[in-house]
């Protein structure tokens, strides 16, 4: 019998392969009994996912999504894009944001930070979206945003002078490290700030 699911791990997180021929009921019947499988493995992980070799409606995103953390116990923390500039851009600020952040501690989150949204992180976190005016970010590491920054961002708002932020545009309204005040620095694809 051909596997129509094919699940890799990268550093990134987990790479699902999809049959591009295969009903998708069927697959995601598959995608269940996989995980359901390697549930001891996975549980109480979280990960960023990858859906890849298929075409799917956000609708069966989300189904997969909550196939996969149904079965294995999985916190799928946001599914990668598949546009290739993205994605370069992605991983560059993923790995320096794993080289920088001691202990490795981190935390992501998809979607748009709009007027008026707070988001307070324990962790390091990386934002796959935009932080739009009068958003915040809080969080006692780093900031990553793989998007724009216009809003407000406080790194190390525990005390800690040895985190950054970066972003992919980044014009923010207001840019602490520390409890001290910084101005960004724009260097090749995106913009970060750190205390020197």
């Amino acid at each position: 019998m051909k596997d129509h699911v094919v699940i890799k791990g990268s550093k990134y997180g987990l790479a699902v392969y999809l049959d591009d021929n295969v009903p998708f009921d069927e697959l995601l019947e598959e995608i269940e009994s996989k995980f359901r499988a390697a549930a001891r493995f996975f549980e109480g992980g979280e990960m960023a996912v990858s859906l890849e070799n298929r075409i799917l409606t956000k609708e069966q995103e989300r189904r997969i999504v909550d196939a996969i953390s149904g079965s294995a116990g999985i916190q799928i923390l946001c599914i990668l894009d598949h546009d290739e500039r993205n994605e370069k851009i992605y991983r560059s600020a993923v790995e320096q944001t794993q080289a920088e952040m001691p202990g490795q501690d981190g935390r992501f989150y998809r979607g748009t930070l709009k007027r008026n949204q707070v988001l307070e992180s324990e962790a390091s976190i990386v934002i796959v979206g935009d932080v739009e005016e009068g958003a915040t970010v809080v969080s006692k590491g780093s900031i990553v945003v793989i998007g724009a920054l216009l809003g407000s961002a406080q790194a190390g708002a525990s005390g800690r002078t040895d985190v950054f932020v970066a972003a992919l545009h980044m014009s923010p309204e207001k840019l602490r490290i520390g409890g001290r005040k910084v101005k960004p620095v724009i260097g090749g694809s995106y913009s970060w700030a750190k205390l020197l």
